[in-house]
């Protein structure tokens, strides 16, 4: 394995990959608060404003896995600088279009930018840092992950209360930009492409893997408007399973498989990719409910509600830095488990959170949360790195992404559904006409319309008492799951993260230059 050089500059260069996953956090959700406002100016129907949002993460999910192969046999800094790239000019062309075509047309291309970079520079870390350091590294990236996710709302709400919808995507540019620079300048090149490796590109796995996940999460995104029995859906879902399937098949058979499956015979990425895509799954359920809770119950706007969120971000930044202690001294067998249980704990209070509950009570369980999944996901990232072979880190990570995010989408679907039946078992609508109460079921913000429509204060407070009741179950199945997770990690993870796998590849480029 390439040996990092001890030096400042190596810091400077995860600076660099920092501002790259940030803005990708950022935009995955900057976008939401901008969504009535495109309806109002570009007249984009309900359809639309759900593939402005969905082209974007189907492209993100689905192009990880090839990405990871390419990024391995091509460059990682290649690899990573095109996606960058990619992601400012799609933006800087969002700003400017003028149909809501365009608009989903800009951020799928935003989303396969995102796949070249998020998977690839977590692959960097690798090179860039020694093993010791590697979980501190990791710790900072998944921070900065992290931290886009609420900030998008404050920053696009900011953004929205002072200047034109097109900002929320103008706003990337010139951070683009420095991430372009800085990235050029700092993060270690890639050498000589491997001219020893003879066996093709798999593109009928691609093309199978590519297709299947789309389907999957095709009819995944359309589940929450059309139901799980939806002809669809069900028509999705059954050809993903099969193309899916075969692509497995087709993985156990190819010269250079796009999914190296002989990974999952190591306990550590079987192991700690799965704790990590349970610790997600929690935390993309909890990301799903608490904003529309702070804003249509709690009665925030956009921007107050993304700060209301942020406890969850404090705890995280602190549980971020203590993980990198505590791993090699009790093992990532101790610490992920109590991270799992930190969050079914905060969860669980969450669960019982009433429609005037104060903001303390939220921001304490949020705090929880926070500090509960930087427990999981450094340890869990750091123990699926310490895995990985020197010339499979880009398949590794992509698939450690890639399940996340579709796991993520799985997950809210899921939830959704539970949300939506927890919402419908409990509002009254009895005494309303047909078409209202239609719109009142639909949501809580449909509701209250009604109620304001109507001046009826009662179907408000039943919108409101319904919405945290289904609250209440996505929750509570967040912490079943939560629970789960630590028993089996607690079973299974390894109680330390051993060396790095010795890269098993004949063939691997031994001329790769030393990482900065």
């Amino acid at each position: 394995m390439v040996e990092a050089v001890r030096s400042a500059r190596r810091w400077w260069a995860l600076g660099a990959l920092v501002v790259t996953v940030l803005v990708i956090g950022l935009d995955g959700t900057i976008i939401n608060v901008a969504l009535p406002t495109l309806a109002r100016d570009l007249g984009a129907d309900s359809t639309e404003l759900l593939w402005i949002g969905g082209g974007y993460l189907l492209t993100f999910s689905v192009a990880m896995l090839p990405v990871g192969r390419i990024g391995d046999r091509i460059g990682h800094k290649r690899v990573l600088t095109a996606g960058v790239g990619l992601f400012g000019a799609a933006s800087l062309a969002g700003a400017f279009t003028g149909s809501a075509g365009g608009v989903i047309a800009v951020r799928a291309a935003m989303g396969l930018g995102a796949a070249m970079i998020m998977p690839i520079s977590m692959a960097l870390l690798s090179r860039i840092f020694p093993r010791e350091e590697v979980p501190r590294a990791i710790a900072v990236w998944t921070a900065a992950a992290a931290l886009g996710m609420p900030a998008g709302p404050v920053i696009g709400g900011w953004l929205l209360n002072h200047f034109w919808w097109g900002s929320v995507f103008l706003f990337n540019v010139p951070v683009v930009a420095v991430a372009l620079l800085a990235g050029t300048l700092l993060l270690p090149g890639d050498g000589p492409r491997d001219r020893t490796r003879t066996a093709p590109f798999d593109g009928l796995g691609t093309a199978l893997g590519t297709v299947g996940l789309t389907a999957l999460v095709y009819g995944t995104i359309l589940v929450p408007t059309d139901g799980w029995t939806d002809p669809s859906v069900l028509g999705a879902l059954g050809a993903a399973a099969v193309l899916l399937a075969l692509f497995l098949w087709r993985q156990r058979r190819a010269a250079e498989p796009l999914v190296d499956l002989a990974l999952f015979a190591d306990r550590r990425f079987s192991w700690g990719t799965l704790t990590a895509v349970f610790g997600n799954f929690t935390v993309t359920g909890i990301l799903f409910v608490v904003p529309q809770y702070l804003e249509t119950v709690q009665g925030y706007d956009a921007f107050g509600t993304g700060l209301r969120v942020l406890p969850l971000i404090g705890g995280l930044m602190v549980s971020a830095a203590l993980s990198e202690g505590l791993v090699p001294r009790i093992g990532a067998r101790a610490v992920a488990p109590a991270g799992l249980v930190a969050l079914a704990v905060g969860v669980f209070l969450g669960a019982g959170a009433g429609p005037d509950s104060g903001y303390g009570s939220t921001a304490l369980w949020l705090a929880v949360v926070g500090v509960g999944f930087g427990l999981v996901v450094v340890p869990s990232t750091s123990i699926v790195m310490a895995s990985l072979p020197e010339a499979r880190t880009g398949v590794g990570t992509s698939l450690l992404e890639t399940l996340q995010q579709v796991g993520g989408v799985l997950g809210v679907a899921g939830l959704g559904s539970l949300l939506s039946a927890g919402y419908l078992a409990r509002i009254d609508v009895d005494t309303l006409p047909g078409p209202a109460a239609a719109t009142a079921r639909d949501s809580v913000a449909g509701a209250d319309a009604v109620a304001a429509r109507l001046h009826d204060p009662a179907l408000s407070a039943s919108a409101h008492g319904a919405f945290v009741h289904g609250m209440s179950w996505v929750l509570t199945a967040c912490g079943a799951v939560a629970l789960l997770a630590a028993v089996l990690a607690a079973l299974f993870l390894p109680g330390r993260t051993a060396a790095p796998a010795p890269d098993l590849d004949p063939t691997a480029d031994e001329t790769a230059p030393a990482a900065v």
